[in-house]
């Protein structure tokens, strides 16, 4: 059972409802069971989404008949396995990771799982990446260096057309983002990505806090209004 990054009394009943809600909504298949204990064998840390977020996240597109997809932050792939297999057959995800380790774990996944020529892996810092790349994505899944929010919702903005989602992940943390006086970098980049949020008018957006087998978080989601 995965330790929560934020815990509570509540911890352990959190992870038993989402364990069966994962069993009867969202079922892990082997490529998706190799991936998470590949990441683990290879030492990487256990921030992936959780079944039912990955299943979240391929709702998602479907619902937005998403066809290009965008992921800043890959860690071992397991939300890129999730969100590939929603695509239709000429979809295409595009997913960026800065740490070449993690990059090469997660490459190894997407291959066993049968998605590598649906998924282009850059490796590198998603700030030198993102401009590389070509507009618009119909979808963009934030989850990397919370730090950087700020500049990749920027960057989400540049490459997004009218009708494209954002959705930024871990904005609750616990609870710490609605500290004023919090010195965690993450927490100040959080705090300045959901104020950009809620001042640009092309966006409209909402918070949803999540409990579960990663504590107390939650997804903050926008979609573009116009450019």
């Amino acid at each position: 059972m995965r330790i929560p990054d934020y815990p509570s009394r509540d911890s352990d009943k959190w992870s038993q409802v989402d364990a069966w809600f994962s069993e009867k909504l969202a079922p892990e298949d082997a490529d998706l069971k190799y991936a998470l204990a590949n990441n683990t064998e290879q030492g990487l840390p256990t921030h992936d989404v959780s079944a039912l977020q990955g299943k979240m996240l391929a709702i998602f597109i479907q619902m937005s008949r998403a066809v290009r997809v965008l992921e800043i932050g890959t860690l071992g792939g397991y939300s890129t396995i999730w969100m590939a297999r929603a695509l239709p057959p000429h979809g295409s995800i595009t997913t960026i990771e800065f740490s070449e380790h993690h990059a090469e774990v997660a490459s190894q996944n997407i291959n066993k799982a049968g998605l590598a020529e649906r998924v282009t892996l850059h490796r590198g810092a998603a700030l030198d990446v993102l401009p590389t790349l070509h507009a618009p994505f119909d979808l963009i899944f934030i989850d990397a260096d919370k730090v950087n929010n700020p500049h990749y919702l920027d960057w989400a903005i540049k490459l997004s057309k009218q009708g494209t989602v954002i959705v930024g992940d871990n904005t609750v943390r616990g609870g710490s983002v609605i500290d004023p006086s919090s010195e965690d970098p993450n927490v100040k980049g959080l705090r300045e990505f959901v104020d950009m949020i809620s001042e640009d008018e092309r966006l409209e957006a909402t918070a949803v806090q999540t409990v579960g087998e990663k504590g107390w978080d939650g997804f903050v989601m926008a979609i573009v209004k116009a450019r």
